[in-house]
């Protein structure tokens, strides 16, 4: 409803009393249908909600094989031991007549695990079913069991998956079975309208059953992308390296544009330096923040984190960055900027914040985030061995915990609120720190502002909750007074 307030709010604002009367006259003619040249927007979202609706499957498969034969749900000892009791006498073993069909000696019931003296045929000559007498229930004589060259097996139903697409990047694995439990209850939440859609053939549409993916690629080797090296070296520029220590503490730290911080080292500084030169400075500081960001980090020791993505603009197009933040030290521990919302960029900042946990860190990494599937295939890709076959519960990496809409709908969802509430602050700093940027020219420019913001955010940046202090405390930067001179000597570390 304050969607359509606001547009209706803008549609008067453009219009004049005569031209809103010629429009509502025209909107009167497209609710009577007298109007085919103007058609209103479906609901048909609105009436199937699980329409090519992408989830991911968190339980693990089954990497072996379910047990073939069950135990006995009997035993014939205790069947004797009863007849005995209620009879006085013994049970006698099946009496066979001249001719008749005898069962293997190597035969028992599968009901009671009764031996062939207790078996008779009961098929005739075809020897192919038994009939108990202690149990007298019936069984096969030899069951026939059917080879399957699957990896993986149903964790909800066992039934063995079968390859449903495949591509160079990955294969996924699907569930058949219809009596399965999971594809039955993911059924049954469909509404009304959407189990008549799939009564039409298109069943395939909603995602209910379970699926699983193996990946192609090593997990380990996807890591975020670094600033490109720039053809421009600080070590040449014609100012004073305190200039450029100004250009990034008012472009990054303060979040000015270029133009502006052109304009103020000119007015207040003395330095006359174009727009383009500020950007060229920046890039070619941008490699030297990572490389600062990656000595100088430190190792991980904390048992939880929060991962999220915010919106970048690269030529004119939405891009996104990805975040992953220490809960207790407020430390970014990973950072990435992409294209599009896929598995990758969050395998990418998911194993590079792994790898800045020390090998002697006991325990799984807890990680919080949205409802964003890529970030529940990308716990599934890491909590994998190399040849696909997921880890052991208590040899697993990652701990995935979802923080669902706006408001505490779970109870998982409002314990880690708070974890939320951190991630989203982060971004609207973010957002702060580029937003006088109003775009990129290019995804290396990008990354190049996003990694000084973070070298900024860890190092520079002091925090109301850690005292006013930033996250990362380095000696070296104590003894300097001026934000400038931090940042040169910052730079100066990974130099």
């Amino acid at each position: 409803m304050h969607n359509v307030l606001s547009l209706v709010r803008w549609f008067c604002s453009q219009l004049t009393p005569d031209e809103l009367l010629d429009a509502v006259a025209l909107l009167l003619q497209v609710l009577d249908g007298t109007r085919d040249d103007i058609r209103l927007r479906t609901q048909f979202r609105e009436q199937h909600p699980h329409y090519r609706r992408f989830t991911v499957d968190t339980e693990m498969p089954l990497t072996q094989p379910p047990i073939s034969e069950r135990p006995p749900s009997r035993d014939w000892r205790r069947l004797v031991d009863d007849y005995r009791r209620a009879h006085g006498c013994d049970p006698q073993p099946v009496r066979r007549q001249r001719g008749a069909q005898v069962p293997p000696a190597d035969c028992h019931c599968e009901h009671c695990g009764a031996p062939a003296e207790w078996l008779s045929v009961n098929d005739g000559v075809l020897c192919s079913q038994v009939r108990c007498k202690l149990c007298h229930l019936r069984s096969p004589v030899r069951r026939k069991r059917r080879s399957n060259s699957t990896a993986y097996w149903c964790p909800h139903c066992e039934a063995a998956l079968y390859e449903w697409k495949h591509s160079d990047r990955c294969t996924i694995y699907k569930c058949g079975n219809d009596n399965c439990r999971h594809y039955q209850r993911n059924r049954a939440r469909l509404n009304d309208r959407e189990q008549q859609l799939a009564r039409t053939g298109t069943a395939s549409q909603f995602k209910v059953r379970y699926q699983w993916r193996q990946y192609h690629f090593d997990p380990a080797a996807v890591h975020p992308h670094a600033p490109c090296a720039s053809r421009f070296s600080l070590l040449n520029v014609r100012q004073n390296l305190n200039a450029v220590g100004l250009a990034l503490a008012y472009t990054v730290s303060f979040g000015l544009s270029s133009r502006m911080t052109s304009q103020l080292l000119r007015d207040i500084h003395g330095i006359k330096v174009s727009h383009q030169t500020v950007l060229n400075w920046l890039e070619a500081a941008a490699p030297l923040g990572w490389s600062a960001l990656q000595k100088l980090k430190g190792c991980m020791h904390e048992a939880g984190a929060v991962a999220d993505e915010t919106y970048i603009k690269v030529l004119g197009v939405w891009h996104y960055t990805w975040f992953v933040v220490g809960v207790e030290s407020r430390i970014i521990w990973a950072w990435e900027v992409s294209e599009s919302r896929n598995e990758i960029p969050a395998i990418a900042v998911l194993n590079h914040t792994l790898d800045s946990r020390p090998a002697n860190v006991a325990g799984t990494l807890v990680l919080a985030a949205d409802g964003n599937p890529s970030y529940d295939t990308a716990v599934n890709v890491l909590n994998t061995d190399p040849n696909g076959v997921p880890l052991p519960a208590d040899q697993r990496r990652l701990d995935r915990r979802t923080i669902i809409g706006l408001r505490n709908e779970d109870a998982e969802s409002s314990r880690f609120r708070p974890f939320k509430e951190l991630i989203e602050r982060l971004n609207r700093t973010y957002r702060y720190h580029t937003r006088s940027r109003s775009g990129h020219k290019s995804l290396n420019g990008a990354r190049a502002l996003t990694t000084l913001f973070v070298a900024h955010y860890n190092f520079l940046r002091p925090h109301r909750a850690l005292r006013n202090r930033p996250p990362m405390l380095l000696p070296e930067l104590d003894q300097v007074q001026t934000l400038q001179g931090r940042w040169l000597k910052l730079l100066s570390t990974a130099a």
